[in-house]
């Protein structure tokens, strides 16, 4: 594609042609990025001519995404959910200039269906039958609901402790499902394997170099849905690095196009015991890998697959990362949708919950505009939300008994 100048390895910066792609570095195996013909692209990829594109989606920015042309995209819409000024919230936490991008709005439930999106539709173009991903559910999820109304067959990898929701919408769209005994990671490594055994097209993140090029389409919706500017920071939750690189892709991007002016600081959100990338951010060290335990299951990695292109995103924008808590998350959860109507699964209200102690830290002016990307809603996670929020009282239907609620002070 003219479009595409090359194909780099983030590691070694080995070049790679796109038309003949393998997943990593065939030098070191490092991972892999695009990068653009930004002049060719400049002549039709405008802030004018986006203006006058009716296409609602993420497919108006075609000319700046890895696929030949429009014949094979997956049926559901997916992008421009919305961009929330959250006033409310933004008072309660000391930062006016608040906004929330609920990404759970999309139509597998999570940011993860950008990448998917991309995926399939260039596993479309190659005339793959096969395609295949380890996941803990969203991205899995995700790829199940844009493969469904293709001939596309879907063979998933997922841990065994895999949330039941996001379970049922993998095989409500027909994907085959096998729970590895193990941890994201052993079901990760086990799809590589797969792959390579027998050829099928692999997805996984932080493997895969398009799921970045779908994520950063959030940015681009970013900058358009704040009149053409980026926010002084944005928050990401953190799992294995290829949100926040993907985002920050995209500001780059855009920037590069002159459509924006400035670039935004990227704020990594980590979970305590999964936080190997804001360990080696803070150490300035190489990554090594921690437990994964946490109860945001959506960001919970041993060893960050896309975890280099993270730190760079972090240290190239200027920004940080924090860490936060299980419970601090939890909290988070019905802190966010009181205040705003989002209701956020546990990696997307960790956001808030880094939110929270970046300004506790200093690190945040009561001046600055911030996003907060919310990765996934709360239905898919219904344990975490009830125990964030408590049982429901209970009552036979008689007023008496209501009237003793009441008077006791509990309603």
């Amino acid at each position: 594609m003219r479009k595409i100048k090359t194909v780099q390895c983030i590691q070694c910066g080995k070049d790679h042609d796109f038309d003949d792609l393998d997943m990593d570095c065939t030098s070191c195996g490092g991972n892999l990025h695009i990068v653009y013909n930004y002049k060719l692209i400049k002549k039709r990829l405008t802030y004018e001519e986006l203006e006058k594109n009716p296409d609602k989606s993420i497919w108006r920015y075609m000319d700046i995404l890895p696929l030949s042309s429009e014949k094979h995209l997956p049926l559901p819409n997916i992008g421009f959910t919305p961009l929330y000024k959250v006033d409310k919230l933004g008072q309660n936490i000391g930062v006016p200039d608040l906004y929330i991008k609920d990404e759970g709005r999309n139509p597998s439930a999570s940011l993860k269906d950008r990448a998917s999106a991309v995926v399939v539709a260039r596993a479309l173009e190659l005339k793959e039958k096969i395609m295949t991903a380890a996941s803990t559910g969203n991205a899995a999820s995700s790829l199940a609901c844009l493969t469904a109304g293709t001939n596309l067959k879907t063979i998933i990898f997922v841990p065994e402790k895999a949330q039941a929701p996001k379970m049922a919408q993998l095989l409500v769209f027909g994907a085959t499902v096998i729970m590895v005994k193990g941890n994201y990671d052993d079901a990760f490594e086990l799809s590589i394997q797969a792959s390579q055994e027998y050829g099928w097209y692999n997805r996984s993140t932080g493997y895969n170099p398009l799921t970045r090029e779908g994520k950063k389409t959030c940015s681009f919706e970013i900058c358009e849905q704040m009149d053409w500017e980026s926010p002084e920071k944005v928050i990401v939750p953190v799992g294995d690095g290829n949100i926040i690189s993907g985002l920050w892709k995209g500001f780059i991007d855009f920037y590069k196009l002159g459509i924006i002016e400035k670039l935004p600081q990227m704020i990594a959100v980590q979970a305590e015991n999964s936080d190997a990338i804001k360990r080696a951010f803070d150490s300035g060290g190489d990554i090594e890998p921690v437990s994964g335990n946490t109860i945001a299951d959506s960001i919970s990695v041993s060893m960050p697959k896309d975890g280099m292109s993270a730190l760079m995103a972090i240290k190239d924008s200027g920004g940080f990362a924090v860490s936060v808590s299980d419970d601090e998350i939890l909290k988070a959860i019905p802190e966010m949708a009181r205040a705003t109507g989002v209701f956020a699964e546990p990696a997307g209200a960790a956001g808030l919950a880094g939110l929270k102690k970046a300004i506790k830290e200093g690190k945040v002016d009561d001046g600055d505009s911030v996003v907060l990307i919310v990765t996934g809603n709360g239905l898919k996670d219904i344990k975490s939300a009830i125990k964030a929020t408590g049982k429901p009282l209970y009552i036979n239907p008689d007023i008496n008994e209501l009237k003793r609620l009441v008077d006791s002070g509990k309603i």
